[in-house]
């Protein structure tokens, strides 16, 4: 990576024709003097820090066939000299703060221009109308934006465009029927329309069945269009997408979109259609994702829908319908299911419980009643449950208390009664709780969640009792019918059990010093059968530590690939000892490997050792590192073997902290220390730095060796406090760097800007910003699928690196939980 500015004296390389300086942290200016260099037809500065205005003597490059400066901060207008330049293939402009408005005339001369990218800008005026002049033009991509004025009618010279955005503008129609539409249909090759987000005004036309054959993506959200869908859009059978949402559409959903045999999303939420719910849409073999939210549907919902075996998402709420068929309960892979604002009656379906991947489910705000069924308690991998405004009774299930991913529970206005369930007090994720306007009595619990809810959650319940902060009566206590049972367990009980408790702990220690010799892994072979090697075997097999043999070089040392004799290879790792902490690390490792074993550690085969040198002989691992294959431009990772990878190092983990008689904190965990062997399978090494908790530590200070920066809990950068929360921030970590293929170490996330926080902010807008962009791409036919495993994984990454400590048995959770969440996204990708 490059820092600093572009220097100007690059305007004296007279023959050079290609500058490519992408993707680095180049600051301040583009050198005016580039525009010296008269022979270039490449310039691209995408991807750095580069700000001020672009130079107009960029104009001077009269052979300029690729203009990418996209990704930066440069400001101001676009000089007009650039729009003359005739050879330009491609213009990429795009994800800077430049305005003004484009030249207008149809004079500019850009005939051989394929490729124009504005988007993330703030240009105005009306679309320039050169556009239209440029034949070879295949991508347009001019969205957020501010144009206004009307689409134009002229895209019938566009004859080769395939992509085209002009969405978040203030673009309208030039007349009702939404005529640009029909210029369209001269362009065969258009794969992806977009215009959402601009006030159209009009209504939708049937001449959108004459647009390409080969569309995939239609997106007109937000558009204010009205009237009827024409059965016409069936006509383009290769569509994928279809955003229509957040419009005034009218009429019926139409009965031919049971063409679209490759359609996966199909959105008509927030318009105003009526009637019922065709039987059609269950012969969508390909649908994913179903969203009819907020329109005027009636009856009941489809039987059918019970063997649309693709679908994962069914948003049907704010509507008027009025029975669920037992069939639903048979999408047992569905993951979102939103029935809330209708009509429906009767008690709960018991077929709820067999949706057993389900993350989301809200049935609020319509009639239903009787009791919440026990069954409910089995959807594990439950993150979101709403009943509220319904007239359930009865009490709330314990078996509430074993959805053990719940975040948000609202139960509000029914009228339940009798206590609050202790057993909710296991919910360690619970966020948002709601439990107010019900008959609820007793006293509130206080322990796990509990203790960060506020009055709120519980109000309109005018028997619990509580803490005051609650707004509720203290509880009652019954100390004069107790006091004689007091004195007995005061008296005998008491002394019992601490007797009881001492012996306990003496024999819990007993089988812990015992157990640290014990290896845990049954697979692993008997030290004694352990090849053992001399000084003089190793300098051989390494060619006398020869470069050509050197694997790596880590804090300590060096590892080098050997060949013995009989054709065994291994790796052995060799301590510099003239470092400072090297031969410690070396017996710590030593001490940690010869005890601990499962299939995700890495193994070590011996140690070899005088006053001299120290050496491991470690199994060899043949793909090298994680962090290696994420930057290799020879092979490219896919989503399948990072999630395999991710799978590993939380098994090696669950078994460090929670399957050994002590807990062992690695303390270092990133990509370079996740070895892979043939098949793939990662195993974690370098316990150099790891550390033993004894007895009831929780944690441990430990201010000699530091953990890589970047990867490093908050507690340990601080204050050197060493615990298994530090190893789950660090595996949090883990998972951003191995899907967003970005280093926390990265020179953009300094200061308060962290590879987390950056994540944070840009989720919330799309996977796709964060996302590797090897591993997620709209033309994938399985994008949707793919997307929504690394929302889930992404989401998981976040839980891992919250700043606040992690309670034991949620550390373990998470682990289980990446290991689940993980495997039932392989599951989705193989299907």
């Amino acid at each position: 990576m490059f820092h600093g500015k572009i220097p100007s004296t690059l305007s004296s390389c007279k023959q050079l024709r290609e500058l490519s300086l992408s993707s680095n942290y180049f600051s301040g200016t583009i050198p005016k003097e580039i525009g010296n260099l008269t022979k270039l037809t490449r310039l691209n500065l995408r991807q750095n820090k580069l700000q001020g205005k672009i130079p107009h003597e960029i104009g001077n490059l009269r052979k300029l066939e690729w203009l990418m400066l996209s990704h930066n901060k440069l400001v101001g207008v676009v000089p007009a000299p650039i729009f003359n330049l005739s050879t330009l293939i491609s213009l990429q402009i795009h994800n800077n703060s430049l305005s003004g408005s484009l030249p207008s005339s149809a004079d500019v001369p850009l005939p051989n221009l394929e490729e124009l990218f504005l988007w993330g800008n703030n240009f105005s005026g009306t679309i320039p109308s050169f556009i239209f002049n440029a034949s070879r033009l295949y991508t347009l991509e001019l969205e957020m934006n501010s144009f206004i004025g009307f689409i134009p009618n002229t895209f019938d010279n566009l004859r080769n465009l395939k992509f085209l955005n002009l969405g978040d503008n203030y673009l309208t129609s030039l007349t009702p029927e939404l005529s640009f539409l029909s210029s369209l249909s001269n362009c065969k090759y258009l794969k992806s329309f977009r215009v959402s987000n601009n006030p159209l005004d009009g209504i939708l036309p049937r001449a959108v069945g004459n647009l390409s054959q080969f569309l995939e993506v239609f997106s007109m959200f937000n558009c204010n269009i009205s009237g009827g869908i024409p059965e016409e859009i069936s006509n383009l059978t290769n569509l994928i997408a279809i955003y229509l949402g957040g419009n005034k559409l009218n009429g019926s959903i139409p009965i031919t979109l049971d063409k679209l045999q490759k359609l996966q999303l199909l959105s008509f939420r927030d318009n105003k259609l009526e009637g019922s719910i065709p039987e059609i849409l269950c012969r969508l073999i390909a649908l994913f994702q179903l969203d009819l939210h907020d329109n005027k549907l009636s009856g009941s919902i489809p039987e059918c829908f019970g063997n649309c075996t693709t679908l994962r998402k069914l948003y049907l709420s704010s509507n008027e319908l009025v029975s669920i068929p037992s069939t639903l309960w048979n999408l047992k892979d569905i993951l979102n299911l939103d029935l809330s604002s209708n009509v429906f009656t009767g008690p709960l379906p018991l077929g709820i419980e067999n949706l057993k991947v389900l993350v989301e489910i809200d049935l609020s705000m319509n009639n239903f009643s009787a009791v919440i069924p026990t069954t409910i308690g089995g959807l594990k991998d439950l993150q979101y449950l709403s009943l509220a405004y319904n007239r359930l009774q009865g009490s709330i299930p314990n078996s509430i208390g074993d959805l053990i991913s719940l975040k948000s529970l609202d139960l509000s206005n029914n009228n339940l009664s009798s206590v609050i369930p202790v057993s909710l007090e296991k919910l360690s994720d619970l966020k948002d709780l709601n439990l107010s306007f019900n008959e609820l009595e007793g006293e509130i619990p206080r322990g796990g969640p509990f203790q960060y809810f506020s009055a709120e959650s519980f109000k309109g319940n005018k028997l619990l009792c509580g803490a005051p902060n609650l707004q509720v009566p203290p509880c009652r206590t019954r100390i004069h019918h107790t006091s004689r049972k007091n004195d007995l367990l005061l008296g005998i009980v008491l002394p019992l059990s601490t007797i009881f408790m001492i012996v306990l702990i003496v024999l819990i220690l007993g089988y812990r010093k015992r157990g640290k010799q014990i290896p845990n892994d049954a697979n692993m072979p008997p030290v004694a059968t352990w090849r053992r090697f001399s000084y003089l075997e190793l300098f051989r097999a390494t060619d006398g530590f020869s470069e050509n043999n050197l694997i790596g070089r880590g804090g300590f040392g060096s590892v080098y690939r050997a060949r013995i004799h009989d054709g065994i290879e291994v790796a052995v790792k060799v301590f510099n000892l003239q470092y400072v902490g090297a031969l410690k690390s070396f017996d710590v490792e030593c001490d940690m490997m010869k005890s601990i074993r499962h299939r995700n550690l890495i193994k070590i085969i011996t140690s070899c050792s005088n006053e001299d040198f120290k050496a491991l002989v470690l199994e060899y691992m043949p793909h090298g590192s994680l962090e290696e294959c994420l930057y290799s431009s020879n092979h490219i990772l896919d989503i399948s073997q990072r999630l395999n990878i991710m799978i590993d190092v939380a098994s090696a983990l669950e078994y460090l902290h929670f399957g050994y008689a002590a807990p062992v904190i690695h303390c270092d965990l990133k990509p370079s220390n996740v070895l892979l062997d043939n098949n793939m399978v990662a195993h974690l090494s370098d316990f150099g730095m790891a550390k033993l908790l004894l007895g009831e530590d929780q944690f441990l200070t430990q201010t000699q060796t530091l953990a890589t920066i970047g990867y490093m809990a908050p507690e340990y950068g601080r204050e050197g406090r060493v615990s298994t929360n530090g190893d789950i921030y660090n595996f949090g970590i883990m998972i951003m760097e191995t899907f967003t293929a970005k280093k926390p170490t990265d020179e953009i996330f300094n200061g308060e800007m962290t590879l987390r926080r950056w994540v944070n902010d840009l989720l919330s807008i799309s996977v796709m910003e964060v996302v590797d962009a090897n591993l997620l791409s709209w033309k994938d036919k399985h994008f949707m699928t793919k997307e929504q495993c690394m929302s889930f994984v992404f989401n998981l990454a976040m839980e891992c690196t919250v700043e606040s400590p992690i309670r034991e048995s949620t550390q373990r959770k998470l682990l289980q939980d990446s290991q689940k969440l993980e495997t039932r996204c392989l599951k989705m990708l193989r299907r």
